[in-house]
């Protein structure tokens, strides 16, 4: 039997995704996963609707219900499968559930990355291993670029941020929220393992990421939450900024493109940004008009004065870096047609949900 792509956190996003694209490609696809979203968000957070998804839809597709906080558990898996690739998207993902979960967060985030790294180390240290980071390892430091502020927006004020935050961005001397510490450290973790052990590795710091299987909650997972109250109908809050803070937004399957070009052509410690950038972002208000023009109607929404600490006013993906090593690669949505993909999406599901009640 050939050896599997691993996928942790096979269930979620970008996890549920990766199996579904290199399972296309003719690969087998092992997943790990317990569904912690649901122990983290409660039923909201529940993907065994996405697990039941895959069983029916993946034939090449092998679930396994294993928590990577389960260091003998991971060390056994990896050494039986010896995987010819580990697509990392276990976490736990919320900044405000890490503040009441400290360790939960930090276990799951940090040493569950250990454990994997570990467990790959002692057996196949020749194993591609990707990390799916985020953006919040440079914490409010990318607050610092000066920002002119328009009638919907915030952008950069200066040409050199044009095409927004790179990878020079510093991650010390910054807030980044304890789930920002705890990606840090895995972060740091994967390129330290490639630079010590030549382990091939990458950290994509990515943006926001989305797309229709998205199972966004108000804790986390901005655009598909949001697309979720207007289409219900549900009071929505803009937290802070008056709703003129940008993000850049990139879909699940323009994730798994930019791994898959990775894969062809690895190397030990690379870290590249990844999102959206200037081909697919908005601000929060642009996003409520997108939301409005969709679905021809009002979108009931409310302001919170106070921002998130830590929180980006204006943070676009600078992914120049990483187009230049693999030119293949480009987002494939923009703004407008990714938020009109999450309506169908939700309202295709809304209307499945009201039928089989």
């Amino acid at each position: 039997m050939k050896a599997p792509i691993l996928v942790s956190g096979s269930s979620g996003l970008i996890g549920s995704q990766a199996v579904r694209h290199f399972a296309r490609a003719g690969a087998r696809v092992v997943g790990l996963d317990n569904n912690g979203r649901r122990q983290f968000f409660g039923p909201a957070g529940d993907t065994r609707g996405t697990l039941a998804a895959l069983r029916q839809d993946v034939a090449s597709f092998e679930p396994l219900e294993l928590d990577i906080r389960d260091r003998a558990g991971l060390a056994r898996c990896v050494g039986e499968l010896r995987p010819r690739a580990v697509i990392h998207c276990a976490a736990q993902p919320s900044h405000d559930l890490a503040r009441s979960r400290p360790f939960d967060d930090f276990d799951t985030n940090a040493v569950g990355t250990l454990n994997l790294l570990e467990a790959l180390r002692g057996t196949c240290p020749e194993t591609p291993f990707v990390l799916l980071s985020t953006n919040k390892v440079y914490g409010d430091a990318p607050n610092e670029r000066p920002l002119v502020e328009h009638a919907t927006r915030f952008d950069y004020a200066d040409a050199e941020d044009a095409e927004g935050i790179d990878e020079g961005c510093r991650i010390d001397a910054s807030t980044h929220s304890l789930f920002g510490v705890s990606k840090t450290a895995a972060d740091l973790l994967v390129q330290e393992y490639g630079r010590a052990f030549g382990m091939p590795s990458v950290c994509f710091r990515a943006g926001c990421m989305t797309g229709p299987q998205h199972a966004g909650v108000e804790l986390h997972g901005f655009l598909s939450w949001i697309v979720k109250c207007a289409v219900r109908a549900e009071p929505y809050t803009v937290i802070g900024h008056g709703g003129k803070q940008v993000r850049d937004q990139l879909h699940a399957q323009d994730v798994c493109g930019a791994i898959e070009a990775w894969l062809e052509n690895p190397h030990p410690a690379d870290v590249f940004n990844l999102g959206g950038g200037r081909a697919c972002h908005g601000s929060l208000l642009e996003v409520i008009a997108l939301l409005e023009a969709e679905l021809e109607r009002p979108f009931v929404h409310d302001f919170a004065p106070t921002p998130r600490v830590g929180d980006h006013i204006c943070y676009i993906s600078d992914t120049r870096r990483f187009r230049a090593a693999y030119p293949s690669w480009s987002p494939s949505h923009s703004l407008p047609e990714l938020v009109a993909e999450l309506v169908r999406a939700e309202v295709a599901g809304l209307h499945g949900a009201r039928r089989s009640a």
